[in-house]
């Protein structure tokens, strides 16, 4: 981790807003060179800091089936999430405490699939003890801009 000072700050809630933005538009916010600025940006690229994709909608791209699973693990924790974040429309895998050991998000184009990950796939897998579906009836939320303060 490498520390930020708030130019950096800056740059990253811009980013966050615009990750196309240009270096000369991104220089004028932060009151330096183009050339300084990219410079900048390319450390915080390097360092992890940021990363600057293209973000997608599940629904406009034919994935209108969305849900959280809460999966209970009997033993080894680590290889269970391996195994489930290599499962085709798996796009989320935390470690959590509480009732479930792991968190797994999944879009998945109709229910027929997503049934077919929760109890072909994701059951199937050795000590996998539980799984439990909260299917999402749409998105009232979901934030990229965070962090910076």
């Amino acid at each position: 981790m490498i520390p930020l000072d708030p130019t950096d700050r800056q740059l990253v809630e811009a980013l966050q807003k615009d990750g196309r933005a240009s270096y000369a538009d991104l220089s004028e916010l932060v009151g330096l060179s183009p050339a300084a600025t990219r410079l900048r940006v390319q450390r915080l690229l390097d360092a992890g800091v940021v990363q600057v994709v293209g973000v997608t909608d599940p629904l406009a791209l034919g994935y209108p089936v969305m849900a959280a699973l809460g999966v209970g693990v009997e033993r080894n924790v680590r290889d269970v999430a391996d195994r489930i974040a290599a499962i085709e429309g798996v796009i989320y895998v935390v470690f959590t405490s509480g009732s479930f050991d792991l968190l797994v998000e999944v879009v998945c184009e109709d229910s027929a699939r997503l049934l077919h990950v929760i109890h072909d796939e994701i059951r199937s897998i050795p000590d996998v003890r539980s799984v439990e579906s909260f299917t999402y009836f749409g998105i009232h939320t979901h934030r990229f801009v965070w962090g910076t303060r």
